[in-house]
């Protein structure tokens, strides 16, 4: 027992119960450790697991670092603690947590959490103006840059297509520094049944390629519509192309110097930024 009042729990070299999670088991393995309902994601660093707590997500278990433990850190775990009477925190030592989870912790603590109830494409679409879909988006960073962008800059939820990367894998989380708990999301329907959703609730598509008839970003045409979902497409090939044909409008980002497009987690903050102006204002 700690002074702060923290139960702290050894590891036991890696074999006390409650610490597969942390177990070099990849985020495919968590989501689907039991049911996918029932699965759990690691969140890592104070302020993420905090965001997460706020957004109401619940916490499993703890596994903290004992050579960056300090007040901030045991005011997390206390956190935690209230919000699961029944957790159990961990402590180590660096050296065993990266043994134990696989790669080098430096932020101090990880913290085992219980995923939150998907959201139904009724829910994300309702009494909502401006929405983001990426289709097939399959790389963790990019998603993860992504949400924080989407959460900054107003945009008031995310959809993914089935082949996207799932926002709450590790490395998303991280890139996203838990702005991923503050904007809705959730899984859709791919293209074109995505696009018969978007339009019976009133949504004007947009979709984000190099087409010769694409508009500038910034065209007013584009924010005219009272509700509008912006699309983004994969890193290698951009969108589908009947995913391009069947929205609404297609827009490009005007570049210079030879260059013919921005990295997919740059183009929808700039995109992002455009769609929201009348929010910001």
């Amino acid at each position: 027992m700690s002074g702060s009042g923290i139960p702290w729990v050894g590891t036991g070299g890696g074999a006390a119960p409650g610490l597969d999670a942390y177990y070099r088991l990849t985020d495919a393995q968590l989501r689907a450790k039991y049911e996918p309902e029932k699965g759990i994601f690691i969140a890592e660093a104070p302020t993420v697991i905090e965001t997460a707590l706020s957004a109401g997500c619940v916490p499993v278990s703890l596994l903290c670092d004992r050579k960056l433990l300090n007040g901030r850190v045991e005011e997390t775990v206390l956190k935690c603690m209230k919000a699961n009477a029944a957790l159990v925190p961990f402590l180590a030592e660096h050296d065993e947590i990266s043994a134990l989870s696989g790669f080098e912790l430096t932020r101090g603590m990880l913290c085992a959490m219980k995923r939150p109830q998907p959201l139904r494409t009724e829910e994300l679409l309702s009494e909502k103006k401006r929405v983001a879909v990426l289709e097939n988006i399959a790389d963790s960073t990019n998603v993860g840059a992504i949400m924080r962008s989407a959460a900054g800059l107003g945009i008031d939820a995310v959809l993914l297509t089935p082949d996207c990367c799932d926002p709450l894998c590790r490395r998303a989380i991280r890139v996203s520094m838990g702005t991923v708990f503050l904007v809705p999301w959730g899984y859709a329907p791919a293209f074109p049944a995505l696009f018969e959703l978007l339009g019976a609730k009133g949504f004007a598509t947009v979709a984000l390629a190099l087409r010769k008839d694409a508009l500038p970003i910034g065209d007013p045409a584009l924010r005219s519509a009272e509700k509008a979902a912006l699309i983004l497409g994969s890193e290698g090939y951009g969108l589908k192309e009947e995913t391009v044909s069947g929205a609404d409008f297609r827009a490009i980002i005007p570049m210079m110097n030879g260059v013919d497009s921005l990295n997919v987690a740059a183009a929808g903050a700039v995109a992002f930024y455009e769609f929201c102006r009348d929010k910001q204002k």
